[in-house]
């Protein structure tokens, strides 16, 4: 299975428990509570402290906007949290957004915000990164699930 050519890339700051079950194959939706851009087909992963490094990435398969309650019918039993911590992080939000995790890459030791991607501090939720630091990033890592 081939991977898309790289598009537009998100760097996105993720608690550390999440980003390990990202990497192992059990979550397979990010849950957020606004939409990336369309065009976006690959995400980096920025386990946040005590980790405080990038440690993967995905391909978007999809996103979908919904309520919180649909999200949860629709992807809790591959969304990697608790039913209480879902509904207490989309507390007082109408909608909400689950992005769907495709094919996960890893490097081969975690990578540095400032030194591979040239960023000095992480992301409040996400950002989009150059091509000229995301590709090369990318480039690094290799599929592990």
């Amino acid at each position: 299975m081939g991977s898309p050519a790289v598009g537009r890339v998100a760097l996105m700051s993720i608690h550390p428990e999440y980003a390990d079950a990202i990497l192992a194959g059990t979550k397979k939706v990010e849950f957020r509570k606004r939409p990336i851009a369309d065009d976006v087909t690959h995400v980096i992963v920025y386990a946040t402290a005590p980790v405080s490094a990038i440690v993967g990435a995905f391909i978007v398969e999809n996103q979908a906007t919904a309520a919180p309650s649909s999200l949860w019918r629709r992807f809790a039993k591959v969304g990697g949290i608790t039913r209480h911590g879902f509904f207490s992080y989309f507390a007082d939000r109408t909608h909400g957004v689950g992005i769907e995790v495709g094919e996960v890459l890893a490097p081969a030791e975690p990578m540095s915000l400032v030194d591979d991607l040239g960023i000095a501090r992480p992301p409040q939720s996400f950002q989009y990164l150059p091509a000229a630091a995301a590709e090369p990033a990318l480039a690094g890592m290799a599929t592990i699930c």
